[in-house]
């Protein structure tokens, strides 16, 4: 297949340098020049658009996509639950997100089925099944129910929510079977969360030792370990075991976002999710009383972002969107873009989310030698960051050179 070039765009690359009007030579799945170029190949036009970067979701529940509730209750069938996971795995593309890190849920044989091009989807590293303590965060179970009967209630090759771990030994056994099912980083809870079944906010969950057993098994295969953590005190406890990212960082204080930064710990802030929660509980599957544990969490983690920000923590970006309502990826970056710029925003979740996920220089940015992932926007996201709320403004998509989405 010879080149492709996509000429007439106004271009963000992704790396927070004002935009530019650049033609890009695409070949092989990878872009390979940067400009006007007068080597043969098709001509994509598109003037008056404006080109970013694949987009990536650091934080995807892809494996979530039922009403939660129902889903762990055996109320849906096996068969809808794929339809809704295939579903969401579209419009996670249609939204111009070409790369997501699912913290938990999917299970790997969906991962497999995106990657052949048996469903449609963007390019998915996943962590498995979370790990979790029992009777904390992520357990969905009936209160009567044994925790050993958890287990059951994962779907192999769709979906796996969490596993859960007494001690450090189990720990370290349900984590190597996480890597064993192909997991590609591990991600434990170590604090309570907002949608929660048997778990406060308040809640610290493992001990340091515990979550050092992860990171140890982690660090054997090269790979890292990110944590749900709300409050202040179970960041901390992660940051002390060796943890490399945290999910969430609801009420990280000073002390402790100095510390991320020294140890070059990232935070993932998920402000989408609240925002769904409050406005579409049921939309999610979720009981009215979830909406309480909602309140407050947003004004904090903006408060988190900017403690973050100040002590140079790096920063990503994740919508962490549960439930079949999960078309408005990137209301993320609309909602971030009003707490920083539209720069910034778009910056992380481009080449800092990347970065992030091991694939520096990869995805995320727009330079020769990357994975050749483009979104056309019809307008300038950096003049409107309502743009990327709704998907129809991403009005073609490329995936490693390919068009996946095209409405012009």
């Amino acid at each position: 297949m010879g080149p492709a070039h996509v000429v007439g765009a106004t271009v963000i690359d992704g790396s927070g340098r004002d935009p530019g009007n650049l033609d890009i030579t695409i070949e092989n799945g990878r872009i390979t020049q940067l400009g006007a170029s007068s080597a043969h190949g098709e001509r994509l036009d598109a003037e008056g658009l404006t080109m970013t970067p694949g987009l990536i979701d650091a934080h995807v529940h892809l494996g979530v996509s039922s009403p939660i509730q129902p889903h762990f209750s055996f109320q849906i069938s096996a068969a809808e639950i794929a339809a809704d996971i295939f579903a969401t795995a579209g419009a996670t593309l249609d939204a111009g997100f070409t790369t997501v890190r699912d913290t938990g849920g999917i299970d790997g044989g969906v991962v497999t089925a995106i990657a052949k091009g048996k469903v449609r989807g963007p390019r998915v590293l996943s962590c498995g099944p979370v790990q979790c303590q029992i009777g904390g965060h992520g357990y969905y179970g009936a209160e009567w129910e044994p925790t050993e009967l958890w287990s059951s209630h994962h779907i192999p090759g769709l979906c796996a929510l969490s596993m859960m771990a007494g001690n450090a030994d189990e720990l370290r056994h349900n984590v190597r079977e996480a890597f064993r099912r192909g997991a590609s980083f591990l991600k434990l809870c170590v604090t309570g969360g907002v949608v929660g079944a048997h778990d406060r906010l308040t809640d610290t969950q493992f001990t340091v030792e515990e979550i050092a057993v992860a990171v140890q098994e982690a660090a054997a295969r090269n790979t890292y370990v990110t944590v749900h953590a709300h409050n202040n005190e179970g960041i901390r406890n992660a940051v002390e075991a060796g943890v490399r990212c945290v999910e969430h960082g609801t009420s990280l204080d000073e002390s402790t976002a100095t510390l991320m930064a020294v140890r070059e710990v990232a935070l993932v802030p998920t402000f989408a999710v609240v925002e769904q929660v409050l406005h579409d509980t049921a939309g999610a599957g979720l009981a009215e009383s979830i909406r309480d544990r909602a309140k407050g969490v947003r004004e904090r983690m903006t408060k988190a972002l900017a403690v973050a920000k100040h002590a140079g923590v790096r920063i990503g970006l994740g919508s962490d969107l549960i439930g079949p309502a999960q078309d408005r990826r990137g209301r993320e970056l609309s909602l971030r873009a009003a707490l920083e710029t539209p720069m910034e925003a778009l910056v992380a979740a481009t080449r800092t989310n990347a970065e992030i996920l091991g694939l520096s220089g990869q995805v995320g940015v727009i330079t020769p030698g990357a994975q050749a992932d483009l979104v056309l926007w019809n307008g300038n996201p950096l003049e409107d960051p309502e743009l990327f709320s709704d998907p129809t403004n991403a009005v073609l998509v490329i995936q490693a050179g390919q068009i996946v989405k095209d409405l012009r």
